[in-house]
């Protein structure tokens, strides 16, 4: 495949969605750092940690969006620059695992010192934060599906979302029981649960990137289909993989009869493969059965 070949990049199709999000995030970041400052809110400052975060990373996924289309002058990216938004959405995962950290080395540094939040602005905060998160996942839940970069932001905002119910939690529980342990016993809920997202996010990115078969998709039942193709007589080196979001790639070589013509084979398996499988770009070699091509190969 050229990089000059014409896709639908999926993160591309929802990038408004992530300019729109990533300006109602930006804004909010100041607003809950300053009331978290102000308030000595260590549950505000962790969300407001994460919602820093949440602006790096989608800011970094619009980004990525843009150098995904970009055009390679380079003639060396034969693949383009598709993989931008599986880097952008590993760097979500290391500034969820880093916002994790730092609520809970703070939360165990604070346990038991006895600092009283105001948990008027906690409520109020909070509230606010709920709406803008509740909003933003609006609009990223219909892109979360079809593009890693934009499922990546969603998770980030999911876990927001869950971060501002947990500091108007703590701020009603702080002024009913006059105990600020609930501060940073919410907090650390909100950095345990961004940790798990992070890990979970995480796994897919390195599946990704470690170019394993597209999530849905069985390499047995794949070659088994095309050696059931009309024509086909063996099949092997068989390889699929995700480039990026919505773009999964197959590359198999076809044993067929010395006699076969080869166009209708081709027409045939790619037709299966696209059609069953979901793999629109594959890449196939038909070898008949007495020119082994890659009988050398180790690898």
């Amino acid at each position: 495949m050229g990089a000059g070949h014409s896709h639908g990049h999926a993160s591309g199709r929802h990038r408004w969605r992530l300019a729109v999000a990533f300006g109602l995030v930006a804004v909010f970041f100041v607003v809950e750092l300053v009331a978290g400052l102000l308030s000595g809110s260590l549950a505000l400052l962790s969300d407001a940690g994460h919602m820093a975060a949440d602006v790096v990373a989608l800011g970094a996924a619009l980004v990525a969006t843009r150098v995904a289309t970009r055009p390679d002058t380079t003639g060396r990216r034969t693949f383009g620059s598709y993989r931008a938004e599986v880097f952008a959405s590993g760097l979500a995962v290391l500034l969820m695992l880093g916002v994790a950290a730092y609520v809970v080395v703070e939360a165990v540094g604070r346990w038991g010192s006895g600092v009283e939040p105001q948990t008027g602005a906690m409520v109020v905060v909070g509230g606010l934060g709920l709406v803008v998160n509740v909003a933003a996942l609006v609009l990223l839940r219909g892109g979360a599906r079809e593009s890693l970069n934009v499922r990546g932001a969603y998770l980030e905002v999911v876990a927001d979302t869950a971060g501002s119910v947990g500091v108007v939690l703590a701020g009603v529980l702080v002024a009913a029981t006059g105990q600020p342990l609930w501060d940073t016993g919410v907090a650390l809920a909100i950095g345990s649960f961004v940790a798990v997202r992070a890990v979970l996010l995480g796994r897919q990115v390195l599946a990704v990137l470690g170019q394993h078969a597209p999530e849905g998709v069985d390499p047995e039942r794949v070659a088994a289909d095309l050696e059931a193709v009309d024509g086909v007589l063996e099949v092997h080196d068989l390889h699929l993989w995700t480039l990026t979001s919505g773009m999964h790639v197959a590359t198999a070589h076809l044993v067929t009869a010395e006699e076969e013509a080869v166009h209708p084979v081709l027409d045939r398996a790619g037709a299966l493969l696209r059609e069953r499988h979901g793999l629109a770009h594959a890449t196939l070699q038909v070898e008949p059965r007495t020119h082994r091509t890659c009988a050398e190969i180790d690898w």
